[in-house]
């Protein structure tokens, strides 16, 4: 991945989150605070606007930015965790030519290591796990393939972490909105990884 196909890549979760932003923040008001899809959606746009001046020649440099920029910009648990998976995934792109499945092992390391979270916790890690072996295996259409199973996956499951753990088993029946967001971060990677 380049610095240019970074750019494509942040912009492409913006407009989907923005498209999917109000079935985001339904999932979130049935297990938590309703507010996912807005968050979300306030931290991709500002990521996009703090790249339109950011001058940089890496995709690693332009995935750091967009994670210091989530961080900043996005409130909830969902800003940190993604901020930091971006920040990792960037910090392990120190060129063009650097592993990218690496990074995108390292950014699910640095979600794991702040949110505790592991797979069966019905949290984004439910995704993320899947995606991240699935991409290292496969690529792109299959870690986006991998992330959408395992976001649906988390239907059944009794949330163990987050917000939703607070419900205890009347969080069942339920999609995870953070795996659901995952799922949508991999399927705007798959979009512009041709």
């Amino acid at each position: 991945m380049d610095a240019a196909q970074a750019r494509a890549w942040v912009a492409a979760i913006a407009a989907s989150v923005t498209e999917h932003a109000a079935e985001l923040g339904d999932l979130d008001a049935a297990i938590g605070d309703g507010d996912h899809g807005v968050n979300l959606r306030r931290g991709f746009d500002a990521a996009v606007a703090a790249l339109a001046t950011f001058e940089a020649d890496t995709a690693g440099a332009v995935l750091t930015k967009t994670g210091t920029t989530l961080v900043s910009k996005v409130g909830g648990a969902s800003g940190p965790l993604y901020g930091s998976m971006f920040r990792a995934l960037g910090k392990a792109l120190p060129s063009d030519d650097a592993s990218f499945a690496d990074g995108l092992q390292a950014g699910l390391d640095a979600i794991v290591r702040l949110g505790k979270a592991s797979p069966g916790d019905k949290t984004m890690v439910d995704a993320l796990t899947p995606a991240v072996a699935a991409y290292a295996a496969s690529g792109p259409d299959a870690a986006a393939e991998a992330a959408r199973a395992g976001a649906a996956a988390t239907i059944p499951l009794q949330a163990r972490k987050g917000r939703a753990s607070y419900l205890g088993e009347r969080s069942t029946g339920h999609q995870d909105p953070g795996a659901t967001s995952t799922a949508l971060i991999f399927a705007a990677l798959a979009s512009v990884s041709g």
